[in-house]
């Protein structure tokens, strides 16, 4: 595996630390990114030293955790969150500690960690603190709980989506008693916020292997969710990495396969934002309803869905000649919608229409106008209805 050297922010704040009589060390994700020889995202520091102690040390400092000892460290702009070495009690909520305690020893900071692969500490030169073979799991291609694998699941019930994550962003495989364990703790995720579980499900859909997301329903993990059940999700990983289209295909196959009863429900659950609801819900139920190949199918479905919602629709399909006609229909000029009807709701006011009347008369125009393009012209359109 290559190794990175880390930046120069980093190397300042682990000496600055070491200065003042702490021991400092990056630790978890970035370590692991490191030694895969991948650039790391975030930066993370554990040290001896304890919030108060860091937060003196420098100059420009935010307490973003401070409860659990963390701070985030700031200099020339760039920022590691630095952690003190700490342990902690029992997860009575199979999510969060009951109590954090700051500890002096770098092994049971350590030893409190999910993964053997997140558990490694790395000196700035480059000399790795390993404790739990954390480097051989890596080059291996394991993900193995650190210590008792039912205990870690037992303790913060979201690290079973974790590993599935990260099986799916690596290419990783579960080692066979990690895997037992979370089979068996799987139930425990009942316990998980809503937030945490679409957080690790969109990782897993906008990774290299986004059908991982398949084991999470066969081991039950999203029961919270969903119909109990396998789903099986293998042209997922042919659309393009972006979250519509593949949280589209995957709603699609739950609706097909009886897990969900509507897309808008299953997404409101697990607090997605309004605007992806909509979206994902209405393209969702275009593609139960038959993606349109007629011109004019093409614009009731503009006009009853909206462009975004039919293009996530086509996109999601694969379907090149229903993206060709969308785009040809979309650039036609042709009306599909009552903003570009030639006649207004004032003209059938002074014909004598009235309250529902109105709106009835301007759908009547409009679907006349999807077949006859050329009739959109007022004076036609007042004709036909007058008549």
């Amino acid at each position: 595996m290559q190794s990175l050297q880390p930046p120069e922010f980093v190397k300042t704040i682990i000496s600055r630390l070491e200065a003042a009589g702490f021991e400092a060390y990056m630790v978890g994700g970035c370590v692991r990114d490191i030694l895969m020889g991948r650039v790391p995202k975030d930066w993370d520091v554990t040290t001896s030293a304890r919030p108060e102690e860091i937060r003196s040390i420098f100059e420009s400092t935010v307490p973003t955790g401070e409860r659990h000892g963390t701070v985030t460290v700031i200099i020339d702009g760039n920022q590691a969150e630095v952690t003190a070495f700490r342990s902690e009690s029992a997860y009575t909520d199979h999510r969060r500690p009951d109590a954090v305690t700051f500890v002096s020893d770098l092994a049971e900071d350590l030893e409190r960690r999910d993964f053997t692969i997140n558990a490694i500490a790395m000196r700035t030169d480059g000399t790795l603190i390993d404790y739990f073979g954390g480097k051989i799991d890596l080059e291996a291609g394991i993900i193995r709980c650190v210590g008792n694998a039912g205990e870690r699941f037992t303790e913060d019930a979201l690290r079973m989506l974790r590993a599935l994550r990260f099986c799916a962003e690596l290419g990783f495989e579960i080692e066979p008693l990690t895997f037992a364990a979370l089979k068996d703790c799987a139930p425990l995720s009942v316990h998980l916020s809503p937030e945490r579980v679409r957080g690790e499900l969109c990782r897993i859909l906008l990774s290299d292997r986004p059908a991982t997301i398949e084991k999470a329903f066969a081991l039950g993990l999203m029961d919270n969710y969903v119909r109990p059940g396998e789903i099986v999700l293998v042209g997922l990983p042919l659309l393009p990495r972006r979250l519509e289209p593949r949280l589209c295909y995957l709603c699609i196959n739950l609706l097909r396969s009886g897990q969900i009863k509507e897309t808008t429900a299953f997404l409101s659950a697990l607090r997605f934002d309004k605007r992806t609801i909509s979206l994902v819900s209405k393209a969702a139920a275009l593609l139960l309803e038959g993606l349109p190949d007629t011109s004019g199918a093409m614009k009731r479905a503009l006009f009853k869905s909206g462009h975004d919602a039919v293009s996530l629709a086509l996109q999601t399909s694969l379907d090149c000649e229903s993206l060709s006609l969308l785009e040809s229909v979309a650039s036609s000029g042709d009306c599909f919608t009552l903003d570009c009807l030639a006649i207004k709701g004032d003209d059938l006011l002074s014909l004598g229409f009235r309250g529902k009347a109105v709106g009835e008369a301007l759908l009547f125009l409009l679907e006349h106008v999807i077949d006859n393009p050329d009739d959109n012209e007022r004076n036609i359109l007042l004709n036909i209805i007058k008549y």
